[in-house]
């Protein structure tokens, strides 16, 4: 159930991969997901690629979210960084991989970076969520 609403201005830029302003009514709980990167569930990196450690932290953020009676549809806010010197188009393909063809994604703000604080780390994703009160 859409709680949010996704609002694309006639005259920006319109793209399927996210949504310009997404605004969430009053009464709503918010749910605030700390940055998820690339480790598994043992605390290793998922892979030496952007694409797998994306993939590793969008499952995380999906394991967070259930523990916290959400689902990623939920999402209206999502930031990326994306050490520098990697394709953010790879993150964004893992992604569309796991949103699908779900409408109304959320707002997006992606920003490269020198570094993480997992070394070896090439992405970290954090999210804001809105579900029914």
């Amino acid at each position: 159930m859409a709680i949010a609403t996704h609002i694309n201005p006639e005259t920006m830029l319109s793209n399927p991969a996210f949504t310009q302003v997404v605004r969430v009514p009053a009464g709503t709980d918010i749910i605030y997901i700390g940055g998820q990167n690339g480790l598994d569930g043992n605390g290793q990196l998922a892979g030496p690629d952007l694409g797998a450690q994306a993939r590793q932290a969008l499952a995380n953020l999906q394991t967070c979210l259930a523990a916290a009676g959400a689902a990623i549809e939920n999402v209206v806010k999502w930031t990326i960084l994306v050490v520098d010197g990697h394709d953010v188009r790879t993150g964004f393909a893992a992604f569309q991989q796991v949103w699908g063809q779900r409408p109304n994604p959320p707002a997006i703000t992606v920003a490269k970076v020198a570094g993480l604080a997992i070394p070896g780390a090439l992405v970290e994703i954090d999210a804001v969520a809105a579900v029914p009160a």
